[in-house]
């Protein structure tokens, strides 16, 4: 599988790097007050997100970027979201676009276009990802113009099925006939990701789990044998980075373990870059080292 795939990157990178992911969600008041000086005319945004990108680039293999914090800063985050996907891509990362798209019909075709299609393919180009994560809520045909863009252009997909948030089992865990809603979500990861999957290797069309439900997660993995899991919840929202085994299936790239505000905050505003720099290194390899994959046996 080519490396320049979501599946081949999951691969390489995770073999390289490990399963930690660099989540970027940027808000001013976790940031050292020193970028709204640095940032000039330009603003505290564009060389904010440089700093995180070319201080954990060769530590990390993925960032995942949360939409929402850039379109809360209108089209100054938009042009910033789009120059920093762009420049992680050249800078070897794995890009997660964290945008929970969910629609049906010609809008989540134009979802696709926007986020999963290449420029040369008639995609806008400016927010084009290697991954996406997206809501089925709506049902399973509006997966489909995601998954052709998995088919066509070697994309990846992390679908909702069981979240960290602490309302999620008002819907999650309810019964629906004799299986949970988080329990067919993950049976609907594995059927349609089987259809885009290689032989055993990983599925391309992976779910989103919160490392806050363990016991949830060990059941969901049993259902989801060759996919990837996206485990947010380490540090503010209180996941254990040990009850991340219950996750883990048999190779590398199946378990991606993104950190945000427990990476990137800085508790004191007046921080100095350098130091800064330091501590957040200093977090990213206590984190990886956290979090490390077991050894594998010989067959993984």
């Amino acid at each position: 599988m080519s490396s320049t795939t979501w599946t081949g990157i999951l691969e390489a990178h995770a073999r390289a790097h490990g399963e930690i992911v660099v989540g970027i969600d940027p808000h001013l008041p976790d940031v050292p007050a020193a970028f709204e000086t640095v940032g000039g005319t330009m603003g505290w945004l564009p060389a904010y997100l440089d700093f995180v990108l070319d201080t954990t680039a060769g530590r990390a293999g993925f960032v995942k970027f949360q939409a929402a914090f850039f379109e809360a800063c209108g089209l100054a985050g938009l042009g910033a979201l789009s120059v920093a996907m762009h420049r992680a891509r050249d800078l070897g990362f794995g890009v997660i676009l964290d945008a929970k798209r969910g629609d049906i019909g010609s809008t989540a075709a134009a979802y696709a276009r926007a986020y999963l299609t290449p420029a040369e393919h008639g995609g806008g180009g400016d927010f084009e990802a290697d991954c996406l994560t997206v809501n089925p809520m709506m049902g399973p045909d509006t997966l489909e113009p995601f998954l052709d863009c998995v088919d066509r252009y070697g994309k990846g997909l992390l679908v909702l099925c069981r979240t960290s948030n602490p309302g999620a089992g008002w819907l999650q865990d309810r019964m629906t006939g004799n299986r949970l809603v988080s329990e067919r979500l993950a049976e609907l990861i594995t059927a349609v990701g089987r259809g885009q999957s290689t032989g055993a290797g990983l599925s391309p069309v992976g779910a989103v789990i919160g490392a806050t439900v363990a016991a949830e997660g060990r059941r969901l993995r049993h259902l989801l044998p060759n996919a990837t899991i996206l485990a947010p919840g380490i540090g503010p929202q209180g996941g254990d980075p040990g009850a991340l085994d219950a996750l883990r299936g048999g190779r590398p790239g199946d378990l991606l373990v993104p950190v945000s505000r427990g990476l990137l905050r800085a508790e004191d505003r007046g921080i100095a870059l350098d130091d800064y720099r330091r501590l957040v290194i200093g977090r990213l390899e206590h984190l990886k080292a956290a979090v490390a994959r077991p050894p594998l046996d010989a067959a993984g």
